[in-house]
Protein backbone atom coordinates (compact mmCIF):
# COMPACT_ATOMS: atom_id res chain seq x y z
CA UNK A 1 0.00 0.00 0.00
CA UNK A 2 1.41 3.40 -0.99
CA UNK A 3 2.32 5.80 1.81
CA UNK A 4 -0.20 8.67 1.60
CA UNK A 5 2.53 10.97 2.92
CA UNK A 6 3.89 11.00 -0.65
CA UNK A 7 0.60 11.94 -2.34
CA UNK A 8 -0.16 15.49 -3.48
CA UNK A 9 -3.60 16.79 -4.55
CA UNK A 10 -3.68 16.80 -8.35
CA UNK A 11 -4.74 19.39 -10.90
CA UNK A 12 -4.66 23.18 -10.98
CA UNK A 13 -7.07 23.43 -8.04
CA UNK A 14 -4.75 21.20 -6.03
CA UNK A 15 -1.94 23.68 -6.63
CA UNK A 16 -3.91 26.87 -6.06
CA UNK A 17 -5.46 25.68 -2.79
CA UNK A 18 -2.43 23.83 -1.43
CA UNK A 19 -0.95 24.99 1.87
CA UNK A 20 2.15 22.85 1.35
CA UNK A 21 5.18 25.11 1.63
CA UNK A 22 6.92 23.43 -1.31
CA UNK A 23 4.08 24.04 -3.74
CA UNK A 24 3.79 27.64 -2.57
CA UNK A 25 7.52 28.04 -3.19
CA UNK A 26 7.15 26.68 -6.73
CA UNK A 27 4.20 29.02 -7.44
CA UNK A 28 6.32 31.94 -6.26
CA UNK A 29 9.13 30.71 -8.52
CA UNK A 30 6.91 30.68 -11.61
CA UNK A 31 5.48 34.13 -10.88
CA UNK A 32 8.84 35.72 -10.06
CA UNK A 33 10.57 34.25 -13.12
CA UNK A 34 7.78 35.58 -15.38
CA UNK A 35 8.05 39.07 -13.85
CA UNK A 36 11.85 38.91 -14.03
CA UNK A 37 11.79 38.18 -17.75
CA UNK A 38 9.20 40.95 -18.34
CA UNK A 39 11.29 43.42 -16.34
CA UNK A 40 14.41 42.31 -18.19
CA UNK A 41 12.78 42.82 -21.57
CA UNK A 42 11.68 46.32 -20.53
CA UNK A 43 15.26 47.05 -19.47
CA UNK A 44 16.44 45.80 -22.86
CA UNK A 45 14.05 48.18 -24.63
CA UNK A 46 15.44 51.04 -22.55
CA UNK A 47 18.97 50.12 -23.60
CA UNK A 48 17.81 50.00 -27.22
CA UNK A 49 16.67 53.60 -26.87
CA UNK A 50 20.01 54.54 -25.30
CA UNK A 51 22.12 52.82 -27.97
CA UNK A 52 22.60 56.16 -29.75
CA UNK A 53 22.07 59.84 -28.88
CA UNK A 54 18.71 61.29 -29.77
CA UNK A 55 15.32 59.60 -30.02
CA UNK A 56 15.43 56.03 -31.35
CA UNK A 57 12.26 54.04 -30.60
CA UNK A 58 10.29 56.12 -28.05
CA UNK A 59 9.79 59.62 -26.72
CA UNK A 60 10.92 60.89 -23.32
CA UNK A 61 7.58 60.35 -21.55
CA UNK A 62 7.36 56.74 -22.76
CA UNK A 63 10.93 56.18 -21.58
CA UNK A 64 10.06 57.56 -18.13
CA UNK A 65 7.09 55.19 -17.95
CA UNK A 66 9.18 52.18 -18.98
CA UNK A 67 11.89 53.21 -16.53
CA UNK A 68 9.34 53.31 -13.69
CA UNK A 69 7.66 50.03 -14.69
CA UNK A 70 11.05 48.30 -14.91
CA UNK A 71 11.98 49.50 -11.42
CA UNK A 72 8.64 48.61 -9.81
CA UNK A 73 8.63 45.11 -11.29
CA UNK A 74 12.25 44.35 -10.50
CA UNK A 75 12.31 45.77 -6.97
CA UNK A 76 8.87 45.00 -5.56
CA UNK A 77 7.94 41.88 -7.57
CA UNK A 78 11.30 40.17 -8.06
CA UNK A 79 14.22 41.26 -5.92
CA UNK A 80 12.61 41.82 -2.50
CA UNK A 81 10.52 38.61 -2.44
CA UNK A 82 12.83 36.54 -4.69
CA UNK A 83 15.01 34.26 -2.58
CA UNK A 84 12.94 34.34 0.62
CA UNK A 85 9.61 33.63 -1.06
CA UNK A 86 10.87 30.88 -3.37
CA UNK A 87 13.71 29.04 -1.63
CA UNK A 88 12.82 30.17 1.89
CA UNK A 89 9.35 28.72 1.48
CA UNK A 90 10.56 25.54 -0.16
CA UNK A 91 13.60 24.73 1.97
CA UNK A 92 13.36 26.48 5.35
CA UNK A 93 11.09 23.84 6.95
CA UNK A 94 13.11 20.98 5.44
CA UNK A 95 16.46 22.41 6.54
CA UNK A 96 15.29 22.72 10.16
CA UNK A 97 13.58 19.32 10.18
CA UNK A 98 9.96 20.54 10.13
CA UNK A 99 6.95 19.29 8.16
CA UNK A 100 5.83 22.78 7.11
CA UNK A 101 5.91 26.39 8.22
CA UNK A 102 4.08 27.11 11.46
CA UNK A 103 1.19 28.95 9.73
CA UNK A 104 0.51 27.15 6.41
CA UNK A 105 -2.72 29.00 5.61
CA UNK A 106 -1.10 32.35 6.32
CA UNK A 107 1.67 31.30 3.95
CA UNK A 108 -0.85 30.70 1.16
CA UNK A 109 -2.53 34.02 1.97
CA UNK A 110 0.86 35.75 1.63
CA UNK A 111 1.19 34.32 -1.87
CA UNK A 112 -2.25 35.55 -2.92
CA UNK A 113 -1.57 39.01 -1.47
CA UNK A 114 1.60 39.03 -3.58
CA UNK A 115 -0.40 38.11 -6.70
CA UNK A 116 -3.03 40.80 -5.98
CA UNK A 117 -0.29 43.41 -5.49
CA UNK A 118 1.43 42.28 -8.68
CA UNK A 119 -1.82 42.57 -10.66
CA UNK A 120 -2.41 46.09 -9.34
CA UNK A 121 1.16 47.02 -10.31
CA UNK A 122 0.62 45.72 -13.84
CA UNK A 123 -2.76 47.46 -14.14
CA UNK A 124 -1.16 50.73 -13.07
CA UNK A 125 0.68 50.72 -16.38
CA UNK A 126 -2.54 50.65 -18.42
CA UNK A 127 -5.31 52.22 -16.32
CA UNK A 128 -5.93 55.90 -15.67
CA UNK A 129 -3.83 58.57 -17.32
CA UNK A 130 -0.82 56.52 -18.30
CA UNK A 131 2.06 54.67 -16.63
CA UNK A 132 3.57 56.35 -13.55
CA UNK A 133 6.70 58.28 -14.45
CA UNK A 134 8.24 58.95 -11.03
CA UNK A 135 10.72 56.07 -10.92
CA UNK A 136 10.36 53.28 -8.36
CA UNK A 137 11.30 55.67 -5.52
CA UNK A 138 8.13 57.83 -5.95
CA UNK A 139 10.07 60.93 -4.86
CA UNK A 140 8.02 63.89 -3.66
CA UNK A 141 7.10 66.51 -4.66
CA UNK A 142 6.99 65.16 -8.24
CA UNK A 143 4.92 62.11 -7.22
CA UNK A 144 2.36 64.56 -5.83
CA UNK A 145 2.25 66.68 -8.99
CA UNK A 146 2.49 64.09 -11.77
CA UNK A 147 -0.78 63.55 -13.65
CA UNK A 148 0.14 59.92 -14.41
CA UNK A 149 -1.20 56.86 -12.59
CA UNK A 150 0.99 57.19 -9.50
CA UNK A 151 -1.57 56.27 -6.84
CA UNK A 152 -2.28 52.80 -8.23
CA UNK A 153 1.45 51.99 -8.39
CA UNK A 154 1.88 53.27 -4.82
CA UNK A 155 -1.07 51.16 -3.70
CA UNK A 156 0.47 48.09 -5.37
CA UNK A 157 3.66 48.54 -3.37
CA UNK A 158 1.56 49.02 -0.23
CA UNK A 159 -0.28 45.72 -0.81
CA UNK A 160 2.95 43.87 -1.56
CA UNK A 161 4.28 45.03 1.80
CA UNK A 162 1.67 42.93 3.61
CA UNK A 163 2.90 39.82 1.82
CA UNK A 164 6.45 40.59 2.91
CA UNK A 165 5.45 41.19 6.55
CA UNK A 166 3.37 38.01 6.81
CA UNK A 167 6.13 35.90 5.24
CA UNK A 168 8.71 37.33 7.64
CA UNK A 169 6.46 36.70 10.64
CA UNK A 170 5.85 33.13 9.51
CA UNK A 171 9.57 32.44 9.15
CA UNK A 172 10.47 33.90 12.55
CA UNK A 173 7.90 31.79 14.41
CA UNK A 174 8.77 28.69 12.35
CA UNK A 175 12.46 28.95 13.25
CA UNK A 176 11.69 29.55 16.91
CA UNK A 177 9.11 26.79 17.29
CA UNK A 178 9.69 24.01 14.75
CA UNK A 179 13.40 23.18 14.76
CA UNK A 180 14.08 19.45 14.92
CA UNK A 181 15.03 17.85 18.27
CA UNK A 182 18.70 18.53 18.96
CA UNK A 183 18.94 21.46 16.52
CA UNK A 184 20.14 24.25 18.77
CA UNK A 185 20.60 27.73 17.38
CA UNK A 186 24.21 27.05 16.45
CA UNK A 187 23.43 23.74 14.77
CA UNK A 188 21.06 25.40 12.32
CA UNK A 189 22.18 25.73 8.67
CA UNK A 190 23.24 29.21 7.59
CA UNK A 191 20.54 29.72 4.95
CA UNK A 192 17.82 29.58 7.67
CA UNK A 193 19.97 31.96 9.72
CA UNK A 194 20.00 34.45 6.84
CA UNK A 195 16.23 34.10 6.46
CA UNK A 196 15.84 34.73 10.19
CA UNK A 197 17.83 37.98 10.04
CA UNK A 198 15.92 39.01 6.89
CA UNK A 199 12.54 38.26 8.45
CA UNK A 200 13.15 40.71 11.29
CA UNK A 201 13.87 43.45 8.73
CA UNK A 202 10.67 42.54 6.86
CA UNK A 203 8.56 42.73 10.02
CA UNK A 204 10.10 45.90 11.49
CA UNK A 205 10.98 48.01 8.45
CA UNK A 206 8.17 47.32 5.96
CA UNK A 207 5.45 49.17 7.96
CA UNK A 208 7.49 52.36 7.57
CA UNK A 209 7.26 52.30 3.78
CA UNK A 210 3.58 51.35 4.04
CA UNK A 211 2.84 54.45 6.11
CA UNK A 212 4.94 56.59 3.73
CA UNK A 213 3.03 55.37 0.69
CA UNK A 214 -0.28 56.07 2.43
CA UNK A 215 0.96 59.60 3.11
CA UNK A 216 1.51 60.10 -0.64
CA UNK A 217 -2.04 58.96 -1.37
CA UNK A 218 -3.44 61.15 1.44
CA UNK A 219 -1.61 64.18 0.10
CA UNK A 220 -2.85 63.63 -3.46
CA UNK A 221 -6.47 62.98 -2.46
CA UNK A 222 -6.90 65.08 0.70
CA UNK A 223 -4.36 67.86 0.11
CA UNK A 224 -2.64 67.17 3.44
CA UNK A 225 0.75 68.86 3.51
CA UNK A 226 3.17 66.10 4.45
CA UNK A 227 5.69 66.65 1.66
CA UNK A 228 4.48 69.59 -0.45
CA UNK A 229 6.31 72.80 0.59
CA UNK A 230 3.40 74.94 -0.61
CA UNK A 231 1.22 73.21 2.00
CA UNK A 232 3.80 73.41 4.76
CA UNK A 233 5.32 70.00 4.07
CA UNK A 234 8.94 68.94 3.55
CA UNK A 235 10.01 66.82 0.54
CA UNK A 236 13.20 65.85 2.40
CA UNK A 237 10.95 64.11 4.97
CA UNK A 238 9.81 61.75 2.22
CA UNK A 239 13.40 60.82 1.43
CA UNK A 240 14.10 60.08 5.09
CA UNK A 241 11.01 57.89 5.45
CA UNK A 242 11.59 56.15 2.13
CA UNK A 243 15.22 55.26 2.78
CA UNK A 244 14.65 54.27 6.42
CA UNK A 245 12.86 51.30 4.82
CA UNK A 246 14.56 51.05 1.47
CA UNK A 247 18.11 50.73 2.68
CA UNK A 248 17.22 47.85 5.04
CA UNK A 249 15.32 46.49 2.02
CA UNK A 250 18.69 46.11 0.30
CA UNK A 251 19.52 43.60 3.02
CA UNK A 252 16.15 41.88 2.52
CA UNK A 253 17.54 41.29 -0.96
CA UNK A 254 21.14 40.42 -0.14
CA UNK A 255 21.05 38.51 3.18
CA UNK A 256 19.22 35.46 1.73
CA UNK A 257 21.66 35.62 -1.19
CA UNK A 258 24.56 35.41 1.24
CA UNK A 259 22.84 32.46 2.90
CA UNK A 260 22.55 30.63 -0.42
CA UNK A 261 26.23 31.22 -1.19
CA UNK A 262 27.20 29.93 2.26
CA UNK A 263 25.28 26.71 1.56
CA UNK A 264 26.81 26.11 -1.87
CA UNK A 265 30.49 26.73 -1.09
CA UNK A 266 30.98 23.95 1.52
CA UNK A 267 29.09 21.49 -0.68
CA UNK A 268 31.29 21.99 -3.76
CA UNK A 269 34.47 22.32 -1.72
CA UNK A 270 33.63 19.44 0.65
CA UNK A 271 34.84 21.62 3.50
CA UNK A 272 33.34 22.64 6.81
CA UNK A 273 32.28 26.30 6.81
CA UNK A 274 35.08 28.47 8.13
CA UNK A 275 33.90 30.66 11.03
CA UNK A 276 30.29 29.44 11.34
CA UNK A 277 29.54 31.65 14.36
CA UNK A 278 31.20 34.68 12.73
CA UNK A 279 28.88 34.29 9.71
CA UNK A 280 25.85 34.04 12.00
CA UNK A 281 26.81 37.12 13.98
CA UNK A 282 27.66 39.06 10.82
CA UNK A 283 24.16 38.32 9.42
CA UNK A 284 22.55 39.70 12.57
CA UNK A 285 24.95 42.67 12.54
CA UNK A 286 24.06 43.52 8.93
CA UNK A 287 20.36 43.40 9.81
CA UNK A 288 20.91 45.62 12.86
CA UNK A 289 23.33 48.24 11.55
CA UNK A 290 21.47 48.35 8.23
CA UNK A 291 18.71 50.36 9.91
CA UNK A 292 21.14 53.18 10.71
CA UNK A 293 22.72 54.09 7.37
CA UNK A 294 19.83 55.42 5.27
CA UNK A 295 21.25 58.94 5.24
CA UNK A 296 24.05 58.07 2.81
CA UNK A 297 21.42 58.24 0.05
CA UNK A 298 20.91 61.91 0.92
CA UNK A 299 24.36 63.46 1.20
CA UNK A 300 23.47 66.00 -1.50
CA UNK A 301 19.85 66.49 -0.39
CA UNK A 302 20.61 68.77 2.52
CA UNK A 303 21.63 67.76 6.04
CA UNK A 304 24.08 68.95 8.69
CA UNK A 305 27.80 68.22 8.42
CA UNK A 306 27.61 66.15 11.61
CA UNK A 307 24.83 64.01 10.14
CA UNK A 308 26.87 63.44 7.00
CA UNK A 309 29.92 62.34 9.01
CA UNK A 310 27.87 59.98 11.19
CA UNK A 311 26.08 58.36 8.25
CA UNK A 312 29.35 58.02 6.35
CA UNK A 313 31.00 56.33 9.34
CA UNK A 314 28.07 53.95 9.81
CA UNK A 315 28.20 53.10 6.09
CA UNK A 316 31.81 52.00 6.47
CA UNK A 317 30.93 50.07 9.64
CA UNK A 318 28.12 48.11 7.95
CA UNK A 319 30.64 46.98 5.32
CA UNK A 320 32.61 45.10 7.99
CA UNK A 321 30.20 42.17 8.53
CA UNK A 322 29.82 41.84 4.75
CA UNK A 323 33.61 41.66 4.43
CA UNK A 324 33.68 39.00 7.16
CA UNK A 325 31.43 36.82 5.02
CA UNK A 326 33.63 37.24 1.94
CA UNK A 327 36.78 36.31 3.89
CA UNK A 328 35.01 33.30 5.41
CA UNK A 329 33.84 32.12 1.98
CA UNK A 330 37.38 32.36 0.61
CA UNK A 331 38.79 30.61 3.70
CA UNK A 332 36.23 27.81 3.26
CA UNK A 333 37.40 27.32 -0.33
CA UNK A 334 41.07 27.29 0.69
CA UNK A 335 42.51 23.77 0.20
CA UNK A 336 39.04 22.45 -0.56
CA UNK A 337 38.25 19.71 -3.08
CA UNK A 338 36.63 22.23 -5.42
CA UNK A 339 34.25 20.91 -8.07
CA UNK A 340 33.37 23.47 -10.75
CA UNK A 341 29.72 22.58 -11.30
CA UNK A 342 27.13 25.07 -12.55
CA UNK A 343 25.89 26.28 -9.12
CA UNK A 344 29.48 26.93 -8.05
CA UNK A 345 30.18 28.98 -11.20
CA UNK A 346 27.28 31.28 -10.35
CA UNK A 347 28.57 31.41 -6.77
CA UNK A 348 32.02 32.55 -7.88
CA UNK A 349 30.36 35.16 -10.10
CA UNK A 350 28.37 36.39 -7.11
CA UNK A 351 31.49 36.85 -4.97
CA UNK A 352 33.34 38.70 -7.75
CA UNK A 353 30.45 41.04 -8.52
CA UNK A 354 29.46 41.55 -4.91
CA UNK A 355 33.00 42.66 -4.10
CA UNK A 356 32.90 45.21 -6.93
CA UNK A 357 29.51 46.41 -5.72
CA UNK A 358 30.72 46.63 -2.12
CA UNK A 359 33.91 48.55 -2.91
CA UNK A 360 32.04 51.02 -5.11
CA UNK A 361 29.52 51.35 -2.29
CA UNK A 362 32.29 52.65 -0.07
CA UNK A 363 33.10 55.23 -2.75
CA UNK A 364 29.48 56.37 -2.58
CA UNK A 365 29.57 56.30 1.22
CA UNK A 366 32.56 58.63 1.28
CA UNK A 367 31.45 62.26 1.45
CA UNK A 368 34.05 63.71 -0.93
CA UNK A 369 33.52 61.24 -3.75
CA UNK A 370 29.75 60.96 -3.36
CA UNK A 371 29.31 64.64 -4.16
CA UNK A 372 30.92 64.06 -7.56
CA UNK A 373 29.22 60.79 -8.58
CA UNK A 374 25.82 61.19 -6.87
CA UNK A 375 22.93 60.77 -9.36
CA UNK A 376 25.29 59.63 -12.12
CA UNK A 377 25.53 56.30 -13.90
CA UNK A 378 28.11 55.29 -11.29
CA UNK A 379 25.19 54.84 -8.87
CA UNK A 380 23.26 52.80 -11.47
CA UNK A 381 26.23 50.49 -11.93
CA UNK A 382 26.81 50.10 -8.18
CA UNK A 383 23.13 49.39 -7.56
CA UNK A 384 22.93 46.70 -10.25
CA UNK A 385 26.20 45.08 -9.16
CA UNK A 386 24.72 44.67 -5.67
CA UNK A 387 21.14 43.81 -6.59
CA UNK A 388 21.50 41.90 -9.88
CA UNK A 389 25.11 40.81 -9.55
CA UNK A 390 24.35 39.90 -5.93
CA UNK A 391 20.78 38.76 -5.44
CA UNK A 392 20.26 37.87 -9.12
CA UNK A 393 23.29 35.62 -9.45
CA UNK A 394 22.59 34.07 -6.04
CA UNK A 395 19.09 33.29 -7.31
CA UNK A 396 20.59 31.61 -10.38
CA UNK A 397 23.02 29.70 -8.15
CA UNK A 398 20.14 28.60 -5.91
CA UNK A 399 17.89 27.38 -8.73
CA UNK A 400 20.74 25.36 -10.25
CA UNK A 401 21.76 24.01 -6.82
CA UNK A 402 18.31 22.97 -5.60
CA UNK A 403 16.71 22.19 -8.99
CA UNK A 404 17.29 18.42 -8.66
CA UNK A 405 15.75 18.43 -5.17
CA UNK A 406 12.77 20.57 -6.16
CA UNK A 407 11.84 18.76 -9.38
CA UNK A 408 13.53 15.37 -9.13
CA UNK A 409 15.37 15.78 -12.45
CA UNK A 410 18.86 16.77 -13.57
CA UNK A 411 19.30 19.56 -16.12
CA UNK A 412 21.96 19.47 -18.85
CA UNK A 413 25.03 20.91 -17.10
CA UNK A 414 26.94 21.52 -20.32
CA UNK A 415 24.18 23.80 -21.62
CA UNK A 416 23.82 25.39 -18.19
CA UNK A 417 27.54 26.22 -18.15
CA UNK A 418 27.30 27.83 -21.59
CA UNK A 419 24.35 29.88 -20.36
CA UNK A 420 26.37 30.96 -17.31
CA UNK A 421 29.23 32.15 -19.55
CA UNK A 422 26.89 34.22 -21.73
CA UNK A 423 25.01 35.66 -18.72
CA UNK A 424 28.22 36.62 -16.89
CA UNK A 425 29.76 38.18 -20.02
CA UNK A 426 26.58 40.08 -20.83
CA UNK A 427 26.25 41.36 -17.27
CA UNK A 428 29.82 42.68 -17.23
CA UNK A 429 29.50 44.32 -20.65
CA UNK A 430 26.17 45.87 -19.68
CA UNK A 431 27.01 47.36 -16.29
CA UNK A 432 30.76 47.90 -16.00
CA UNK A 433 30.83 50.68 -18.67
CA UNK A 434 28.30 52.52 -16.48
CA UNK A 435 31.00 53.08 -13.85
CA UNK A 436 33.09 54.85 -16.50
CA UNK A 437 30.09 56.83 -17.76
CA UNK A 438 29.36 57.95 -14.21
CA UNK A 439 32.92 59.10 -13.61
CA UNK A 440 32.71 61.02 -16.89
CA UNK A 441 29.61 62.81 -15.57
CA UNK A 442 26.72 61.05 -17.32
CA UNK A 443 23.60 61.69 -15.17
CA UNK A 444 21.24 58.79 -14.50
CA UNK A 445 17.52 58.62 -15.41
CA UNK A 446 18.05 60.62 -18.62
CA UNK A 447 16.28 59.82 -21.87
CA UNK A 448 19.09 61.31 -23.99
CA UNK A 449 22.78 62.14 -23.63
CA UNK A 450 25.64 64.11 -25.16
CA UNK A 451 27.67 62.54 -28.02
CA UNK A 452 30.78 62.08 -25.84
CA UNK A 453 28.96 59.36 -23.89
CA UNK A 454 28.07 57.33 -26.98
CA UNK A 455 30.80 54.66 -26.79
CA UNK A 456 29.96 53.63 -23.23
CA UNK A 457 26.25 53.42 -24.03
CA UNK A 458 26.89 51.37 -27.17
CA UNK A 459 28.94 48.85 -25.17
CA UNK A 460 26.25 48.76 -22.49
CA UNK A 461 23.47 48.19 -25.03
CA UNK A 462 25.42 45.33 -26.65
CA UNK A 463 25.84 43.85 -23.16
CA UNK A 464 22.07 44.02 -22.63
CA UNK A 465 21.49 41.97 -25.78
CA UNK A 466 24.10 39.40 -24.71
CA UNK A 467 22.63 39.20 -21.20
CA UNK A 468 19.07 38.67 -22.45
CA UNK A 469 20.35 35.94 -24.78
CA UNK A 470 22.04 34.21 -21.85
CA UNK A 471 18.92 34.47 -19.69
CA UNK A 472 16.78 32.84 -22.37
CA UNK A 473 19.42 30.10 -22.73
CA UNK A 474 19.32 29.51 -18.99
CA UNK A 475 15.51 29.40 -18.82
CA UNK A 476 15.39 27.02 -21.80
CA UNK A 477 17.93 24.72 -20.14
CA UNK A 478 15.97 24.63 -16.89
CA UNK A 479 12.65 24.01 -18.64
CA UNK A 480 14.20 21.24 -20.72
CA UNK A 481 15.52 19.74 -17.48
CA UNK A 482 11.99 18.62 -16.65
CA UNK A 483 12.66 15.77 -19.10
CA UNK A 484 16.19 15.11 -17.82
CA UNK A 485 17.42 12.04 -16.03
CA UNK A 486 16.01 11.23 -12.62
CA UNK A 487 17.90 12.99 -9.83
CA UNK A 488 19.35 11.04 -6.92
CA UNK A 489 18.56 12.15 -3.37
CA UNK A 490 21.98 13.82 -3.00
CA UNK A 491 23.53 14.65 -6.39
CA UNK A 492 26.05 17.20 -5.02
CA UNK A 493 27.16 15.49 -1.81
CA UNK A 494 25.58 18.03 0.55
CA UNK A 495 25.24 17.53 4.30
CA UNK A 496 22.16 19.56 5.25
CA UNK A 497 18.80 17.87 5.85
CA UNK A 498 17.24 18.48 2.42
CA UNK A 499 19.79 16.04 0.93
CA UNK A 500 18.70 13.22 3.26
CA UNK A 501 15.21 12.87 1.74
CA UNK A 502 13.96 11.86 -1.70
CA UNK A 503 13.97 14.10 -4.77
CA UNK A 504 11.43 15.71 -4.99
CA UNK A 505 10.56 15.74 -1.28
CA UNK A 506 7.47 13.89 -0.02
CA UNK A 507 4.37 15.76 1.12
CA UNK A 508 5.36 16.13 4.79
CA UNK A 509 9.12 16.11 4.10
CA UNK A 510 10.15 13.42 6.61
CA UNK A 511 8.72 9.99 7.36
CA UNK A 512 10.12 10.47 10.87
CA UNK A 513 11.21 13.78 12.37
CA UNK A 514 15.04 13.74 12.39
CA UNK A 515 17.09 14.09 15.56
CA UNK A 516 20.12 16.34 15.17
CA UNK A 517 23.38 15.24 16.78
CA UNK A 518 25.98 17.32 14.92
CA UNK A 519 26.43 20.56 13.01
CA UNK A 520 25.18 20.99 9.43
CA UNK A 521 28.57 21.01 7.65
CA UNK A 522 30.50 18.09 9.09
CA UNK A 523 32.56 17.15 6.05
CA UNK A 524 35.45 14.75 6.56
Amino acid sequence: MQNTNYLYPKGLKGWLTSTDHKRIGVMYLIAIMVFFLVGGILGGIMKLELAQPGQQVMDAQTYNGLFTVHGIIMIFLVVIPGLSAVFGNFFLPIMIGAKDVVFPRLNLLSFYIYIVGACIAVLSQFAGSGPPDTGWTFYAPYSLESDTNVVMAVFAAFVLGFSSILTGLNFIVTIHRLRAPGMGWFKMPLFPWSLYATAWIQVLATPIIGITLLMIAAERFLNIGFFDPTLGGDPILFQHLFWIYSHPAVYIMILPAMGVITEIIPTFCQRKVFGYQAIVISSLAIAGVGYLVWGHHMFTSGMSDLSRWVFSLLTFIVAIPSAIKVFNWIATMYKGSIELRTPFLYTLSFIFQFMIGGITGLILGSLATDVHVHDTYFVVAHFHYIVFGGMGFAFFAAIHYWYPKMFGRMYNERRANWAWGVVFSGFTLLYFPMFILGLQGMPRRYFDYLPEYTFGHVLSSIGAAVLLTGLFMMVHTLLAGRNGKVAPANPWGGKTLEWTISSPPPLENFVEVPTITEGPYEYK
